[in-house]
């Protein structure tokens, strides 16, 4: 009986959640093709994603602790409709006429703000439904509804991008965000048990996310060096509609394809995951997706400019797609599975800033030597330095771990 309560619980909140991540991801795609076409230039993408992210970078570790402290439904429930409302206020000024690429730019920093209360609030809430045994399987659906989304979301995206202005495009934004905030308001979500943490000072509480990976050398190996993977695949995918529209010269159609190509590398990757039962070498298999992810750079990067070439990097997107939640999934759960609950907003939220932070780094040098070397050699480039920097992972990650086990 308890296990159909937490599964009714989750699934009402995931399939709200996946209803407002296919009206997001429409509306994300339709910008940032609209971004592409209008301005043909990497170094606009690059501002783009770099407004995306600067939020999270900078606001990330504090708000951690904000969440552990508040209500995380109701932060949910707030940050899904601010996104609503940004995307409300960015129709009305479509509607009116062209906003420039400044205002668009500043509504996806917008949209990225409340992303960093929304995303670490939602995976914080997760351990709290959910026994700690059906973790892995629950993170799987999560992951496998996402990729349904990423799927739905730009194949949405350009069909509406071809037949209807833009200002009606960012409506379904508003539309996804109230059914999130309908069926999260239907579930009754535990509060945190705070104990003796109560009393702490702000800062203390900051200083003991910091200790979680500290204490655990493994995952701070893994955390450190997927910071400098991040440096390279994070602006590849603020790249993807550049690659198609500039190395390839084919239209939204094509780069929906490829964005649907990866998601649906995600869903039958989170599939997978979801059917084996138990997963032991949780942060290995992190690292062995690294490496894989490398080599679909590489692949990527010498794929020709044809529409032959273009189909192989269909292909390696696929694959993109699987290698990525075989990190996504397992370094989850693990996360999951060894903090206490009390603790989880401020990890996850610290985690993010240390993701995001390698953003503008890998912006810095994505936007200007792609325009000057081509984007499918900077996916070349990425390709070989993340496969360098994961087998350095490895060989530190055997030494925490052997020493761990002494």
């Amino acid at each position: 009986m308890e296990n159909q309560s937490w599964r009714k619980k989750y699934l009402t909140i995931l399939s709200g959640q996946t209803v407002s991540l296919i009206g997001s991801s429409a509306v994300q795609f339709a910008l940032i093709w609209w971004l592409t076409n209008e301005s043909k230039s990497a170094i606009m993408l690059s501002l783009a994603g770099l407004s995306a992210y600067l939020p999270q970078m900078f606001l990330g570790p504090f708000v951690g602790v904000w969440l552990d402290r508040l209500k995380r439904k109701y932060v949910v429930i707030a940050a899904d409709l601010f996104m609503g409302l940004v995307a409300l206020g960015l129709s009305i000024w479509f509607l009116l006429g062209n906003p420039g690429y400044l205002v668009v730019i500043a509504a996806l920093f917008l949209r990225s703000l409340a992303n960093v209360f929304h995303t670490p609030s939602i995976q914080a809430i997760v351990p709290l439904l959910v026994p700690e045994e059906e973790l892995v399987k629950a993170n799987s659906w999560n992951q496998f509804l996402q990729s349904g989304a990423f799927m739905l979301g730009p194949v949405l995206g350009a069909v509406m991008f071809a037949a209807m202005p833009l200002w009606m495009i960012l409506l379904t934004d508003l539309i996804g965000a109230l059914a999130a905030c309908l069926t999260l308001w239907m579930v009754e979500v535990p509060d945190i048990p705070r104990s003796e943490e109560t009393s702490q000072h702000y800062l203390q509480e900051l200083k003991e996310g910091f200790r979680v990976f500290k204490e655990d050398p493994p995952m701070l190996v893994i955390m450190l060096f997927s910071f400098f993977i991040m440096i390279f695949y994070l602006p590849l995918g603020i790249l993807f509609p550049l690659m198609t529209n500039v190395h390839f010269e084919l239209s939204a159609w094509f780069a929906s394809v490829v964005e649907f190509s990866y998601a649906v590398g995600m869903m039958a990757s989170a599939f997978l995951i979801g059917m084996k039962k138990e997963w032991r070498e949780k942060l290995l298999a992190a690292q062995l997706a690294n490496v894989g992810l490398g080599i679909t750079f590489i692949g990527s990067g010498l794929a020709p400019a044809n529409l032959v070439g273009y189909w192989l990097f269909v292909f390696f997107c696929i694959l993109m797609g699987g290698v990525g939640n075989l990190y996504n999934i397992p370094f989850t759960s693990y996360l999951q599975e060894t903090v206490p609950p009390e603790k989880l907003g401020r990890v996850f939220s610290l985690f993010g800033s240390v993701m995001s932070a390698a953003m503008p780094i890998g912006l810095l040098l994505a936007g200007p030597l792609s325009e000057k070397l081509g984007i499918a050699r900077w996916f070349l480039i990425s390709g070989i330095l993340t496969v360098i920097f994961s087998l350095l992972c490895l060989m530190f990650y055997a030494r925490a771990e052997a020493k761990r086990n002494q």
